[in-house]
């Protein structure tokens, strides 16, 4: 180290241990300058070729300083720099440097200061500008120095602390540590904070004496801190080349636990791991166990071992708002996460040092691709690990059914920014699970490792991925030479929909017509510019004597027509199925023959052992949304589900349970629903049945499909679910101690359905004097419970009277509103509110309409859920009385008046079919008692 070198860094730890002990000021904005500058993306005119950073916290005063050297290549001419620094990072302007870096006659490193002008902030922006005196010429480099001060925050963004009880000595440790993600590095130091800048980091770091950091790299030496006696200054080895995101350290007095690393035992090169932890016990062993296998998992998928020495695992007892922090080399988790049984969570974290870390999105557009693929790949580990008993057989089900639900809206989401990434990311996993089906799980497999071996240490953007693996399929043949993966999979990725395909066969030539459009279950079906979406589907046909094989590649993949024609297939008497196990995120529908013998194969045991799980509970499914959506008949649907008398897979009754409750509430006004709840308590009561009482140590499934089952026979009306749920709500009221939970939460409902008025007044009386001492949840399940499950008028209108007349102040807003939406979810309900609000309308109008949250709320609960001809009277003659007097609800009331027509169409098309079909079952069943 130079003495001019050392010079300034002592200068700057003396200034830090002096401003630590002061107060934090903000620096002043400059102005409008630097308008132009855009917040996303930063010039590109400059780039870092590395960062020697110092940090300095001062846990006690929850600050901290320091200085960062950015060493700086200049791609062009350029008379500024601009880079990136939160509003709540001082910068000391007056003792920023910058040097070039030359060379003289002696071939010696010199360095020439550049003088600068001013500096300061752009407005409302995170971006700082630094003008300089003198152009800057292409090819130099040069050296900028800053010294920064920033406060220690308590939420984690940032560098942040947090606390935990020591399980030894019971007092409040306290912590800090990092979380960078997205773009939170320029919260603690100047930097380009773009993930597509990647180059290393050498950093040192103060601590208190009696705590620990951990870095991203190994301690390379301790020092004692030159001014602070209390403080030790650590400093780590160099980083390899990463994105500034991944920048992470945390300081605290977890131990590490003493066991002999990884690869002492495992054959191939690999980083020690270790586990830091508050406590040590049998747990912490089982963590590092559970650690090396996902490790040695990964390791073997990729056969390429990631470049670092260590990776350290932290159990944090109490980790704020994220459950984990990944980070290059250190993997941080709220301690409780860490203790749960299966490999997920720690799977997703590993599986992101490989691809997240050592190769990097280019920018936060890719972040969404990189998320979807180790998250697939995570799923992949632990089914490899354990086969996904985590899962319980749902992956990747529940995922794709909320899929399906979502995308298949008139708006998705709504407006929902947070939900919308989600289910994007959702359905970019199954894209890839989709191409690991059929293009081959070996060539994905090393059409992966190809990736990772080009992008190592560098950047990629989604063609780069998209063209390894096409080369890897097409050289594997799995992927004829004219397609391209990039096409296929920005089809999907690029809609916010999903496919229908529907199969119409011609039996006498054994050929069929496959045709594809967006798949829209809640209607009208008028989403824009429906007839342009097309997707690169595959098309993978089994029929009965080719069920069993597993062999997923593609028979054909429609590239973005809307229509092809097939043939060789079987003969009129075997059924096809198109989308096996659920390959691809798509629902099919069939010509009514072939759903027939589908529905008679499943009635006999063969077929429920030929036809895989996932399947059957794929074409159960399909049905259903098919016959809601308009696309095939209720009778059809209902045929499909004559098998699950024999059924006894949880899988398969998942979607079962999910069509009883959605259909249930659909045709609750209509007097199909009391021949519905028949057929509800004959197709559950055999199962519930069969599945007898809970024992010790039973399979989670099992549990949790009895309590479906037993919550959807109370629904229905089972008379021993009525009288053990009185018999219970009995032994609650007669007790002097009235908390609620004493009574089973599946008994709650049918009590307050099909129990007397007194039993529900004694629930609503609960509602109104909760103890301050439970929990508000409680008071919020109970007050569902009250207002979502009576199946006559007199108890809601009771309760109506109390929260829109204003005969009670027990109800708050927010109880209004979740009374609203409750109220919504039946046609009692909501017919008895629509009554209600005409009958009082002109003290509920002035009390409410300048309410305007209230206001609207109150008036779609009241009308936008009616689906007959019956129910579009009724609001329409409500809206005629009060034309003009809605307000801001007016938009509200012609929206359910159209929506109405809409459902009354289809209620009219359909009521009539399910009652028949009913009847039909419902008469044979009695007959066969």
């Amino acid at each position: 180290m130079s003495y001019i070198k050392m010079i300034y860094i002592f200068v700057v730890l003396l200034l830090c241990a002096i401003q630590l002990k002061g107060t934090v000021k903000r620096d002043i904005d400059l102005s409008a300058l630097y308008m132009g500058i855009s917040e996303d993306r930063l010039p590109k005119e400059i780039i870092p070729l590395s960062y020697e950073i110092q940090i300095e916290p001062n846990i006690e005063e929850q600050t901290f300083c320091g200085y960062v050297k950015i060493n700086l290549r200049w791609i062009a001419d350029l008379k500024k720099i601009v880079l990136h620094a939160h509003f709540d990072l001082i910068l000391k302007d007056d003792k920023i440097k910058l040097n070039q870096i030359k060379r003289d006659f002696g071939n010696h490193t010199v360095f020439e200061n550049i003088t600068i002008l001013r500096s300061g902030r752009i407005p409302r922006k995170s971006i700082y500008v630094l003008h300089l005196k003198e152009l800057v010429k292409k090819d130099s480099e040069c050296i900028l120095e800053i010294p920064f001060e920033g406060n220690i925050l308590e939420t984690s963004d940032g560098l942040f602390r947090g606390y935990y009880t020591n399980s030894t000595t019971l007092d409040q440790e306290l912590y800090l540590a990092t979380n960078l993600k997205p773009n939170n590095a320029r919260r603690i130091f100047p930097c380009f904070d773009e993930p597509g800048l990647k180059v290393p980091f050498t950093v040192s770091i103060a601590r208190p004496k009696d705590l620990k950091t951990i870095f991203n790299t190994p301690l390379l030496r301790t020092i004692q801190h030159p001014f602070l006696n209390n403080y030790m200054l650590d400093y780590f080895v160099k980083t390899p080349p990463m994105p500034t995101f991944t920048f992470g350290f945390v300081v605290s007095k977890l131990q590490r636990l003493n066991i002999d690393p990884i690869n002492k035992t495992y054959s191939l090169p690999s980083p020690t791991i270790n586990i830091w932890s508050n406590k040590f016990d049998t747990d912490s062993k089982e963590i590092h166990e559970k650690v090396v296998l996902i490790y040695k998992t990964i390791n073997a998928y990729f056969n390429l071992t990631i470049p670092l020495s260590k990776i350290d695992v932290l159990a944090i007892p109490d980790l704020p708002t994220a459950n984990s922090i990944g980070v290059w080399g250190i993997l941080t988790l709220r301690e409780t996460e860490l203790l749960k049984k299966g490999y997920l969570v720690l799977a997703r974290e590993l599986v992101n040092q490989w691809i997240g870390s050592w190769i990097t999105p280019e920018w936060w557009s890719e972040a969404n691709l990189n998320k979807a693929l180790t998250s697939f790949l995570a799923a992949e580990f632990v089914m490899t690990i354990d086969g996904g008993v985590e899962f319980n057989g749902k992956y990747p089900m529940t995922i794709l059914y909320s899929l399906y639900y979502e995308l298949s809206k008139r708006y998705p989401h709504s407006r929902i920014t947070g939900m919308k990434q989600e289910t994007e990311s959702f359905k970019t996993e199954l894209v890839f699970r989709m191409l690991n089906l059929t293009l081959g799980k070996v060539t994905f497999q090393n059409g992966l490792r190809k990736f990772i071996l080009k992008y190592k240490y560098k950047t990629y953007i989604g063609e780069d991925l998209w063209a390894v693996l096409s080369n890897q399929a097409i050289r594997d043949g799995t992927l004829d030479s004219h397609f391209n993966i990039s096409y296929i999979a920005k089809s999907w990725i690029n809609q916010n929909r999903l496919p229908l395909i529907s199969v119409n066969r011609d039996y006498y030539k054994r050929t069929a017509i496959i045709k594809q459009k967006v798949y829209l279950r809640e209607r009208p079906h008028d989403v824009p510019e429906k007839e342009k979406m097309l997707w690169w589907i595959p098309i993978l046909i089994s029929r009965p004597d080719t069920l069993s094989l597993s062999n997923y590649t593609s028979n054909v993949w429609m590239n973005r027509t809307k229509q092809i024609n097939i043939a060789n297939l079987p003969d009129k008497n075997q059924f096809i199925i198109i989308n096996k196990e659920e390959i691809g995120p798509f629902p099919v529908n069939y010509d009514q023959q072939n759903w027939n013998m589908l529905s008679n194969f499943l009635q006999t045991a063969k077929g429920r052992s030929a036809i895989p799980t996932y399947t059957r509970a794929k074409l159960l499914h399909d049905a259903w949304n098919l016959a809601y959506a308009g696309e095939l008949s209720f009778a059809t649907a209902f045929n499909m589900t004559l098998f699950m008398k024999y059924e006894r897979n949880h899988i398969v009754w998942s979607p079962v349970f999910t069509f009883i409750d959605h259909f249930g509430r659909y045709i609750d006004m209509s007097e199909v629903h009391t021949k519905f709840e028949q057929y509800t308590t004959t197709l559950l009561t055999p199962l519930y049945e069969e599945l007898g009482p809970e024992s010790e140590n039973e399979e989670h499934w099992k549990t949790e499909m009895r309590k479906l089952a037993k919550t959807f026979l109370c629904r229905a009306g089972y008379q021993p679910c009525i009288a053990a749920g009185q018999k219970s709500f009995e032994m609650w009221i007669n007790k002097s101690d009235t908390n609620f939970d004493r009574i089973p939460k599946e008994y709650i409902c049918p009590v307050f359905k099909w129990g007397s008025m007194e039993e529900w007044k004694f629930g609503l009386k609960h509602v109104s004097q909760f103890p301050k001492s439970r929990l508000r949840s409680e008071r919020t399940f109970l007050l569902k419970m009250l207002v979502g499950c009576p199946s006559d008028h007199e108890k809601i209108n009771h309760l109506l009277e109390l929260v829109l007349l204003g005969a009670s102040s027990n109800f708050t807003e927010n109880d209004i509103l979740l009374i609203l939406n409750a109220l919504s979810g039946g046609s009692v309900g909501y017919t008895s509110l629509l009554k209600f609000v005409f009958k009082h309308w002109t003290f509920i109008q002035e009390r409410f309409q300048n309410k305007t949250n209230l206001w609207d709320k109150l008036i779609s609960s009241a009308t936008g859920m009616f689906a007959t001809k019956e129910g579009y009277i009724m609001v329409k003659d409500f809206y005629d009385h009060h034309y003009g007097e809605f307000g801001s609800a007016q938009h509200i009331m012609e929206k359910s008046l159209r929506n109405i027509k809409e459902e009354a169409q289809w209620s009219d098309r359909n009521l009539p079919v399910i009652e028949r079909w009913l009847e039909t079952f419902l008469s044979k069943t009695t007959n066969k008692q």
